[in-house]
């Protein structure tokens, strides 16, 4: 017989494993149930299956998975199930898409077969009345006002000053003796061109600082759980915005006060109001406050991402700085060019072309030493190479991984049914690494966009890091030539080294970034 403290050990072990069985069985019972519910929901009417896939744990579903695991989430599933597979994320039951043909069903089917569905939490943070929230004839309606903001002449018109925001970043940028963390730079830039460029506003570096901080706190959680709770996620977006809603009003106040004085210099703002007045359409103070945080959300972060994509590659293949160099002393925008509209040359001239200088020479912040002359979108134009080096950044890594749709109907799609109301998530990201029309997708090489190989042309949805249809994205323009400009300044004036041993790692959700940042030294080629 066993002694009496031997059986009450073997006894609580015995009990304590008959709970941690229990917990597992049950645990694996309401994952089973959770599937099942999923399962239930499938088109009775259509004889096709739903696409293979697991929908993870009850609430959660795989959100954490897809959270942590980052591009490694969608590529192991992509192989494990195919081309289209069903998971759940952000509360919401998802198929995930990939390959062009889906895709052009995807985007091609607006209205019909599908219609825009952000993740509920961004639909909450960024508001009803923007353009991203809109449907139907309201959607038009909205895209109609702001195709007069990103017209030809519309971006003529910013060009200059955006190109002095880009000089003076890259100004400090070359000024710091240490290494410089190029996404934070470069969310620093572009939330600066939004500012001033786009929405044209004055104020002072603290005051930049703090909403750009308040901003980043927004767009941290602008993708969680749509829970509504003390600390969550949701909170603090919520907070964000109505932070940053607060501070636009009584600036979007002082700027239609000022409004009534002919300006030299016409921003986003400006061209909005004119439009939406041309459409009978009076914009209120509720709806301009939140088109002036969407037009920051559309111009900075995804900018922000492709910006320090093209830094990253820059630093990886000297031979296409070089080529591009060549290309710009051959347009008279290298070293030797010079010109009486430089900033570098003629700071007076500079300011009184911009409505006002954006250089800060004065208050402790260095003078940009760039003698690119100002550049014409003509001019950017016949940059051809520095255009196949963007359109190859935006390819190699598209800032965001995909869009969200949700059905509208039962359709199909590679031999699976996509159920009325659920969500569809098509991938850029893994459509433009799997596009037969790309030779060695995994390597990057800004020539398939040459004129001797135009890989994309064959397969319209190969190549989609803007989207397409009637969604596409309405900045896309603005975003290139923003890439564009930062290429040029920084070829045609600069040097730069990896300050790390290796290059970062790439972190694809909820946007594209470097890992721990991307950290570099940056020096003017030659000083004044």
């Amino acid at each position: 017989m066993l002694p009496l403290a031997q059986f009450g050990v073997l006894s609580a072990l015995a009990t304590a494993l008959t709970s941690v069985l229990s917990a597992l069985l049950l645990l694996a019972l309401t994952r089973q149930l959770w599937s099942l519910r999923w399962s239930l929901t499938r088109d009775k009417e259509s004889s096709l299956p739903l696409p293979r896939g697991s929908m993870g744990w009850p609430l959660v579903g795989e959100t954490f998975h897809w959270l942590f695991q980052g591009s490694n989430f969608h590529i192991s599933r992509r192989e494990r199930h195919g081309n289209v597979f069903k998971t759940h994320l952000l509360g919401k039951p998802v198929i995930r898409v990939t390959g062009a043909e889906n895709i052009r069903k995807i985007l091609l089917g607006e209205h019909s077969l599908v219609c825009t569905q952000w993740p509920q939490s961004t639909r909450i943070i960024l508001g009803p009345n923007t353009l991203v929230n809109s449907i139907g004839d309201l959607h038009k309606k909205k895209r109609k006002i702001l195709a007069k903001v990103f017209s030809r002449g519309a971006l003529e018109s910013y060009l200059p000053r955006l190109q002095d925001v880009v000089k003076s970043e890259i100004a400090k940028w070359c000024s710091e003796p240490g290494a410089i963390d190029v996404y934070s730079a470069a969310r620093s830039l572009t939330f600066r061109i939004a500012i001033k460029v786009l929405l044209g506003l004055q104020m002072e570096e603290e005051r930049i600082v703090y909403l750009a901080q308040i901003f980043e706190q927004l767009m941290n959680n602008l993708f969680s759980l749509p829970i509504d709770a003390p600390l969550s996620g949701l909170r603090k977006g919520i907070k964000a915005r109505e932070i940053l809603h607060a501070n636009m009003e009584k600036i979007i106040e002082e700027k239609m006060e000022r409004q009534q004085a002919e300006e030299e210099y016409h921003d986003a703002f400006d061209y909005m109001l004119s439009s939406s007045k041309e459409h009978g359409h009076e914009l209120s103070i509720q709806e301009l406050k939140e088109t002036a945080v969407e037009l920051i959300f559309a111009a900075h972060s995804t900018t922000a991402s492709a910006s320090t994509s093209l830094v990253l590659q820059l630093l990886r293949h000297p031979a296409v700085v070089e080529r591009a160099r060549v290309e710009l002393e051959a347009e008279g925008l290298g070293h030797e060019s010079s010109s009486p509209f430089s900033a570098a040359a003629d700071t007076e001239t500079s300011c009184l072309l911009n409505g006002g200088c954006l250089q800060n020479h004065g208050g402790g912040f260095p003078q940009s030493q760039s003698h690119v002359p100002y550049l014409t979108l003509d001019k950017l134009s016949q940059l051809r190479y520095v255009d196949c080096v963007v359109k190859e950044v935006l390819r190699f890594l598209p800032p965001v991984s995909g869009g969200y749709r949700t059905a509208l109907q039962t359709f199909e799609l590679d031999g699976y049914q996509i159920p009325k109301g659920w969500s569809v998530m098509y991938s850029i990201r893994d459509t433009h690494e799997t596009a037969a029309v790309f030779q060695s997708p995994e390597l990057f090489d800004p020539d398939r966009f040459g004129p001797d190989r135009e890989e994309s042309r064959s397969s319209r949805f190969s190549y989609v890091p803007f989207g397409g249809g009637v969604r596409s994205c309405v900045g896309k323009e603005l975003a290139q030539i923003i890439l564009k400009t930062l290429a040029v300044e920084l070829i045609g004036t600069c040097k730069w080294t990896l300050a790390t041993e290796n290059f970062p790692k790439m972190q694809t959700v909820p946007i594209v970034h470097p890992v721990n940042g991307l950290h570099a030294h940056f020096s003017y080629s030659n000083p004044l």
